[in-house]
């Protein structure tokens, strides 16, 4: 699991065929393996054709170097920011992928080490199996950005027990590899030390059975308890927190909380939740609490609808600020617009949710026997740029 250096012409992302084992390397270690609009293509074009084969196949997905996937390419986004549109074929294809990623018909192995944060983590939250080391760290940084959570989170938070997702999707929070576990992020826990053994070990098996795979982790994988310190034992404390209605009452709840005796672990996610984008934190709420009452495909509609109208700077410049600040100039000192969460109007937050037009919106394919349709290839937009 060591820094791997890839020539400028290797591939993002690497597809081996061994037997009946298929292996996916997100293939960009110097860049933290982030996800730029090839890597979505190959990936796609893997999993499409491994599954459509006929053998039952194992599908192992991991990443080189030191982690396994930041997410998304910020710096791809932010030097489309003058271009309309610049990125929209990659926001397509990604939710389009992630649909088929969470209802994959073969089973799927993500080994994960390091660095899963935003998109990245969907490539391990649902799958199948998902292992996790000592040294996986995983969070939905997103919203501090003036962005949203994405990539099929507002589904997969959502859906957590009380309001964890609620807590992780605001405050960006990040969970190490036992608390993946617990938190029903993860499934099995296994020393870092043992995670090319346990790859061997699931290449041998040279099938996809679901049982003998799981048998299999189960030999490498220690049962996991949780560090006293972790914030998954303050679980009382942010149920109450984060149900409360509006993120404003989110912040004063915990404030609260905060001047209770042994709640000194508030205060830093309360200093991150007022430097965060006001914007970004409304839209991630209200999506959050929508997520909870739609099914995966509406959800994942949603947000790609939600994501090119943050992209189209439709109600701020905030995901644009929130890049410069943090990936470009480094300063860390954004200029929100606007600053504050009362100065937010939440009829233009309503605005960025609104349903596009039919042919306009992510084609999520509805039938099994259409399982692959609705690339965007196929799409109005295509047919758009073809027409430019």
């Amino acid at each position: 699991m060591a820094n791997v250096a890839v020539k400028p012409d290797e591939p993002v992302v690497v597809g081996e065929e061994l037997h009946r084992v298929r292996i996916v390397t997100l293939n960009r270690p110097r860049h933290l393996n982030v996800i730029s609009s090839k890597v979505v293509s190959l990936l796609a074009e893997y999993l499409e054709k491994w599954e459509k084969d006929e053998q039952p196949q194992l599908i192992l997905i991991k990443g080189a170097g030191r982690a396994f996937s930041a997410g998304g390419d910020l710096k791809m986004f932010y030097e489309g920011r003058k271009s309309r549109d610049s990125c929209l074929e990659v926001v397509y294809r990604m939710y389009w992928l992630c649909y088929h990623i969470h209802t994959y018909k073969k089973t799927q192995v993500a080994l994960v080490h390091g660095i899963s944060m935003g998109g990245g983590a969907s490539f391990m939250v649902p799958m199948k199996f998902s292992v996790v080391t000592e040294k996986t760290i995983f969070a939905t940084p997103e919203a501090s950005i003036g962005f949203h959570v994405d990539c099929g989170f507002s589904y997969i938070l959502s859906h957590l027990p009380g309001h964890l997702g609620e807590y992780l999707a605001l405050t960006g929070a990040r969970l190490n590899g036992k608390e993946l576990v617990v938190a029903g992020l993860a499934t099995h826990f296994v020393p870092l030390e043992r995670l090319p053994e346990l790859e061997k070990r699931l290449i041998s098996l040279n099938a996809g059975d679901e049982n003998a795979v799981k048998a299999t982790i189960e030999e490498f994988s220690l049962h996991v308890q949780l560090d006293e310190d972790s914030v998954l034992n303050k679980k009382h404390v942010i149920d109450e927190c984060f149900s409360k209605d509006t993120v404003a009452d989110i912040i004063k709840s915990l404030e609260m909380e905060a001047s209770k005796e042994g709640n000194g672990w508030i205060g830093p996610i309360l200093k991150g939740l007022k430097r965060s984008s006001p914007t970004g934190l409304k839209v991630t709420l209200k999506s959050i609490r929508e997520g909870r009452k739609q099914t995966l495909a509406e959800c994942l509609k949603k947000e790609f609808r939600l994501t090119m109208n943050i992209l189209r700077t439709t109600i701020s410049a905030d995901v644009y600020e929130g890049i410069r600040a943090l990936t470009i100039d480094k300063d860390n000192a954004p200029k929100w617009d606007p600053p504050a969460l009362d100065q937010v109007d939440d009829e233009k937050i309503d605005l960025v949710f609104q349903p596009f037009t039919e042919d306009l919106e992510l084609r999520i394919p509805e039938q099994e026997d259409c399982r692959w349709d609705g690339k965007y290839e196929n799409s109005v937009y295509a047919k758009q740029t073809s027409n430019e």
